[in-house]
């Protein structure tokens, strides 16, 4: 009888340790479980963060290349006393081989596209990340007199190297670059580089919901200002000695005083810049309130775009 008691004893302490060693393979397998979802989790919170990281840094390098790419173009204008032709070739040229016409330029190191691509992968493989870059393309346009868009688009791979975690997305950096403090192209050519004119956004309002003051147009044409008009030629169509009208065309008055005093030839005609530095010759009228050597014309109703409707003889 005590034989078979301690039988049986011996099969429920047998039976407490499976179940005491099942117990603990099981918490152990969910401790391994949790482990892992979390190891999971906190690698694809790294990967997020990076991915945001990337589109702030790459909107920062954009910008940089952006502006670079119009230091050069102004820089080969100044140098050459050409304009550059076509500013989506001169900037493909640039950003793609950190080349003008074939020569390289060493304001574009760290800035072309293949510097950008190679700084992104090298910090990405410090955090054992895996980013490909494809069907890369580049564009700049404005839809802001004021400012130049540079767009970076491409298809992007962000992969974890051990496989945990993998994104595919189509990607769009901008960078808007501003214009002003950049000289006029118009300026650099007709004048040989004598005079340098910035651009610099007028500070007065003009146009038919603001009386005119002749105070105000004065000080903005002594002052070199730029005003907006869709009758003039935009920043880039100035790059390209392009004085077509453009949604976001610009416009100045040239000096006469500055020219002269550079030795420069001056014609009796429109001061409106792109008139002034073009073949054409419209008819000029003169404003009540102003110099005698001033003359502005009324191509496309120029003369009511400023406000100057009962003051101009």
């Amino acid at each position: 009888m005590k034989r078979i008691i301690l039988k049986k004893r011996g099969q429920i302490f047998s039976l407490i340790a499976v179940a005491i060693v099942a117990l603990l393979f099981l918490t152990f397998q969910a401790n391994n479980l949790v482990q892992e979802r979390y190891t999971v989790k906190t690698r694809i919170s790294t990967m997020e963060g990076y991915l945001h990281s990337l589109e702030n840094n790459l909107e920062r390098q954009i910008f940089i290349s952006g502006f670079r790419v119009i230091f050069l173009a102004e820089d080969e204008i100044a140098s050459t006393g050409e304009f550059i032709g076509s500013f989506d070739d001169f900037f493909e040229e640039a950003f793609n081989n950190g080349t003008v016409n074939g020569i390289e330029k060493e304001i574009m190191a760290g800035a072309t596209k293949d510097d950008l691509i190679n700084s992104i992968n090298e910090k990405a493989n410090k955090i054992n990340i895996h980013v490909t870059f494809s069907n890369v393309s580049t564009v700049a346009f404005q839809e802001d007199p004021w400012f130049t868009t540079f767009v970076f688009s491409f298809n992007l791979t962000v992969e974890d190297l051990s496989g945990l975690a993998k994104w595919d997305r189509f990607q769009v950096i901008e960078a808007r670059v501003p214009i002003e403090g950049f000289e006029d192209p118009l300026f650099l050519v007709n004048t040989n580089a004598m005079i340098s004119r910035r651009f610099n956004q007028s500070i007065y309002s003009f146009g038919n919901e603001t009386a005119f003051d002749v105070g105000d147009f004065e000080s903005h044409v002594a002052g070199g200002y730029y005003f907006n008009n869709p009758s003039a030629p935009s920043f880039l169509n100035r790059l390209e000695g392009n004085l077509s009208s453009n949604d976001q065309g610009i416009e100045s008055f040239v000096i006469i005083s500055d020219l002269i005093g550079q030795g420069i030839p001056s014609s009796t005609k429109s001061m409106t810049d792109h008139i002034y530095f073009s073949s054409n010759n419209p008819s000029h009228f003169g404003v009540v309130g102003m110099s005698s050597w001033f003359r502005i014309d009324d191509e496309s109703n120029r003369l009511n775009y400023y406000g100057i409707n009962d003051t101009f003889i």
